[in-house]
């Protein structure tokens, strides 16, 4: 393989989402520059017995937009990523028409889509089943369902990816990770367009409770819209949300040949861990620091190319002070003089496995837009040595690059860098 299929550019020609501020890419990305917050009471019965009543649930149910057979078929973190992976897909221009050929060999058609947790809402459910009314009362389906690979497994099916469909595992940086997987697939010529992103659904009394046990999760009940504040001196924890998020990415010679629109360069990944502990992420970010520094080298670029970071920033105590050190670290202390930094976990609660996924979709539009949304709640800021944005905040003209961090339990370390189109 030669020097220049392995260090090929790297398009982003889809996009596709349904998350706790927006049914779709349009709907979400408005929200997000408008500083909405998805972030809600729950109205479980369940949720009465918590510590923490809320969380960041989708805007729109999967089961409105699904067909009802092939929903009832998915665990509910299955029917998100396939609502997100069909928006991408239509988007990106290669389904065509209906019942015609794709506009990509299928051979060279790969799925990437990562989750954190998988499916953990048909595993309680048919645990609960099994309890109370016996074995027989447990779906046939159910492992088709829970397993972790099951939404790269219906993505691929759906669009005819034989390429190979992966799911990446890695905590909170799973989505980043199979952006990075996306982009080396298409660099060591294993395929020339990758569906990839991430997807989470864990809003359960389980999930919650344990996540609560370890006190991650803001008690903030009382005013949920103002619970998760990334940076902000008042912050207690973060807020757990759910959707997915997708990008399709393209060789830059299959796009450039079949006319497709382009919304960034993915120009680079850095992928490290911290061998640090398995919740606490490392105080000096040492490992955070060397993934962005890797991102940087791979995309060929400067600490003074960045103009934009969206953060990893999950609004808790000591996660949030460690990214920024590790910012600093990476870029320079005169980082501020030349990024704006945000966070939009401050309006979607957080992610998990499908954070990174969402956020990387929101620099993108960043980078096209011109444009980086705010970080609400920002009431009483941490001094952080770095310019984050309290309002939405425009971009210069020209060539800009961008960041994306994600960081998860177990001291994984991803972040991925975008350039402009």
């Amino acid at each position: 393989m030669s020097a220049a299929s392995r260090t090929g550019r790297v398009v982003v020609t889809g996009l596709g989402t349904t998350s706790p501020v927006g049914g779709d890419v349009s709907t979400t990305w408005a929200a997000l520059l408008a500083g909405q917050s998805g972030v809600g009471p729950l109205k479980h019965e369940w949720a009465e017995q918590l510590g923490t009543q809320i969380a960041a649930e989708v805007a729109i149910d999967p089961t409105d937009v699904l067909d009802r057979v092939k929903a009832r078929r998915l665990d509910r973190s299955g029917q998100l990523a396939l609502v997100a992976a069909l928006e991408a897909w239509a988007d990106c221009g290669l389904a065509g028409e209906e019942g015609a050929e794709p506009g990509v060999d299928p051979e060279r058609l790969g799925v990437a889509m990562a989750s954190g947790i998988g499916g953990v809402q048909t595993l309680l459910t048919n645990y609960d089943s099994l309890n109370l009314k016996g074995p027989r009362r447990v779906s046939p389906l159910a492992i088709p369902m829970l397993m972790p690979n099951s939404p790269a497994a219906n993505i691929g099916l759906a669009i005819n990816a034989k390429a190979g469909v992966h799911t990446p595992v890695s905590a909170c940086a799973s989505g980043n990770e199979a952006i990075a997987l996306g982009i080396d697939m298409i660099r060591l010529g294993r395929a020339d367009v990758v569906v990839c992103g991430g997807t989470e659904a864990a809003v359960h009394p389980l999930p919650m409770a344990a996540f609560g046990q370890m006190m991650a999760l803001s008690k903030r009940n009382d005013e949920p819209e103002r619970a998760s504040r990334p940076w902000d001196k008042g912050r207690d924890g973060f807020v757990l949300g759910e959707g997915a998020a997708v990008l399709v990415l393209e060789s830059e010679e299959h796009a450039k040949a079949r006319g497709a629109k382009v919304y960034a360069e993915a120009a680079g990944a850095g992928i490290t861990a911290d061998s640090h502990d398995i919740a606490q992420p490392d105080p000096v970010g040492a490992g955070a620091t060397r993934a962005m520094k890797m991102a940087l080298r791979e995309a060929d670029m400067e600490p003074s190319d960045i103009a934009h970071i969206n953060a990893h920033a999950t609004s808790t105590p000591q996660g949030d002070v460690a990214e920024a050190l590790a910012i600093r670290n990476a870029l320079g202390d005169n980082a501020a003089e030349h990024l704006v930094l945000t966070s939009t976990k401050s309006m979607t609660g957080h992610l998990l496995g499908a954070a990174g996924a969402l956020e990387s979709l929101a620099v993108v539009l960043a980078l096209k837009e011109r444009v980086v949304p705010p970080t609400i709640n920002l009431e009483d800021p941490e001094d952080i040595g770095l310019d984050v944005a309290a309002e939405k905040r425009s971009l210069p003209e020209g060539d800009l690059a961008a960041l994306n961090n994600s960081f998860g339990f177990g001291g994984h370390n991803v972040a991925i860098a975008f350039r402009s189109a």
